[in-house]
């Protein structure tokens, strides 16, 4: 079992005594002198985290794929799919993380309630998502910015983006959190005001009195025959792609948990972020694709475009359609914001991810360091070091090929990541009941569980298992030629994790679980203080703000 001591003369907090409230390692791990970690993350700052894990490229210009694949209900259904699942890993991981709102997050919670071999590799795995994620932000934000000009090497672009996200996470977590503060409400007034006015754009009258309405629906039609495969099992597979797509678009709604052990009063704004998951996906997400499928046609060629600006968004296909000016611009901008807000939160959560192996005892003692003020520059400097491979993309086609298969491995590390969370709720779930704990006592309780978690469990393992179905789509047909690409991107991290696992277990000879009735249900947890920073909404527009925030 961890080691016992006192949740609370963890945590001093007196500012007239000069002490800071801080996140320690919560099971006893001894962290060699070095200061911990420090709450400096604020209400607001949580939620902004939370909501900014969710918007993203892959909502703005991912969706454009989606709906070339899968047709408008296609595009629509993958996506409330996914977003399910998201759900059901959200409300699990915020009841664990609320409760023990510890550094390293699911990484550290996986160590007390499964095995030391899955933190391991867990926190290997999503340290590398992150980390291989960061160059391909910094790439897709040069990208953008070739939108208005490509006179400059990207590589230009690719710097001077790097120097804005090293700068604001060496500025400390609070300047952080405030930064990802303003880049998420700009995600959010550019995501709000797309969706009004698409709803405007479908619905007003053209010259000829006739409006858009579902007309796309009816022809091409509601989905697309993937592959040109016929019938009912071409729609399928069109409807398959989408939940890949989809899934790399909601991939990192996790992030607030790694925050959590800088997070202040986690117990009351932890459990506020999570519970307001559902708000932000059926508003941005599944209101977002239903309007994408009325405005544009999923047989539109510019979908096919590729160019990863805003020349290939399906908002800006409508916008285009509809003869507004100057807006296509207006949502680069946004977009650039958004990668540049992803590039900044990426250097943060891979940073924490290592610092949070480093807790457990699963990577280097020298990367525990942290300054006065609570960074843990050791790690950050790392993340600094691995984001320089964005440049491969500017020189040699072959090192740019070999890149891109290392970032196309990402989506699948994300789902990997959800598949370690809903089991370490499962054992987390029964360790409670064992234990003699009730749920109804947490800061937050998640609701039909563990069937939820479950159900969450089994999709995300279907998704993995034949995340590349069209490598072998063509076995035994004429021409056919095996896509080592796909299959690398698509199953490497699959055969890679079990390794990891195996590995760390015969290192360690260390092959059992936590037993249940062993688990360390309370080590971390702690009493809230009150925080008056954040008061709550007075009138109608705040209290709207406060519900979708």
């Amino acid at each position: 079992m961890t080691t016992e001591y006192d949740p609370k003369s963890a945590y001093p907090s007196d500012p007239e005594k000069g002490s800071v409230e801080v996140a320690t390692r919560g099971d006893g791990i001894d962290l060699g002198g070095e200061a911990p970690l420090q709450r400096q993350l604020k209400s607001r700052h949580v939620q902004m985290i939370s909501i900014g894990g969710v918007i993203g490229t892959g909502l703005f210009l991912g969706t454009a794929n989606g709906l070339r694949h899968g047709g408008p209900l296609g595009l629509l259904l993958g996506f409330a799919a996914v977003g399910s699942i998201c759900f059901s890993v959200m409300v699990a991981l915020g009841e664990m993380i609320a409760h023990l709102p510890i550094p390293g997050g699911h990484i550290t919670l996986a160590q007390r309630f499964v095995s030391p071999a899955l933190s391991f590799t867990m926190g290997w795995n999503y340290w590398y998502n992150w980390t291989i994620v960061l160059p391909a932000e910094l790439n897709a934000a040069a990208v953008l910015i070739g939108y208005w000009s490509k006179d400059i090497n990207p590589g230009v672009w690719i710097a001077v983006c790097l120097v804005v996200a090293v700068a604001i996470n060496f500025g400390g977590t609070k300047v952080y959190g405030e930064c990802e503060f303003w880049f998420a409400i700009i995600k959010v007034i550019t995501i709000v005001g797309l969706i009004i006015l698409g709803i405007i754009l479908d619905a007003k009258k053209n010259a000829d009195g006739s409006r858009i309405g579902f007309r796309y629906w009816n022809n091409p039609g509601v989905f697309v025959q993937h592959l040109d495969i016929a019938g009912s099992k071409g729609r399928f597979l069109g409807f398959w792609a989408v939940l890949n797509q989809a899934a790399f678009s909601y991939i990192g709604t996790e992030i607030v948990a790694i925050a959590a052990g800088e997070a202040k009063n986690p117990k009351k704004n932890l459990p506020k972020a999570i519970k307001r998951v559902y708000v932000r996906i059926l508003l941005f997400y599944i209101l977002g694709t239903f309007i994408i499928g009325l405005l544009v046609a999923s047989n539109d060629p510019r979908l096919k475009l590729g160019s990863g600006t805003a020349a290939s968004s399906p908002f800006v296909i409508a916008i285009k359609n509809a003869g507004i000016p100057a807006l296509p611009s207006i949502i680069n901008a946004c977009l650039l914001t958004s990668a540049w807000s992803a590039a900044s939160s990426d250097l943060y959560t891979s940073s924490r991810a290592l610092y949070g192996l480093a807790l457990n005892g699963n990577a280097p003692k020298f990367l525990r360091k942290v300054n006065r003020a609570g960074l843990p520059w050791v790690c950050v400097s790392v993340g600094v070091a691995f984001s320089f491979l964005s440049f491969m993309s500017v020189g040699s086609s072959g090192a740019g090929t070999v890149f891109n298969w290392f970032a196309n491995m990402t989506s699948v590390c994300g789902l990997m990541t959800w598949g370690g969370i809903c089991w370490t709720y499962l054992r987390f779930h029964k360790s409670m009941r064992l234990q003699g704990v009730d749920r109804s006592t947490l800061a937050y309780k998640a609701p039909l569980q563990p069937y939820l978690t479950w159900y969450a469990l089994i999709f995300v393992c279907i998704i993995l298992f034949f995340n590349g179905w069209e490598v072998f789509a063509g076995i035994g047909s004429e021409g056919f030629s095996f896509d080592r690409a796909t299959f690398i991107t698509s199953y490497f991290p699959i055969i890679f994790g079990p390794i990891l696992y195996v590995g760390y277990s015969f290192y360690s000879k260390s092959w059992g679980l936590v037993p249940h009735l062993e688990a360390d249900l309370f080590s971390g947890s702690r009493d809230e203080e009150e925080d008056d920073s954040h008061k709550g909404p007075k009138n109608i527009v705040q209290k709207f703000w406060a519900w979708l925030m």
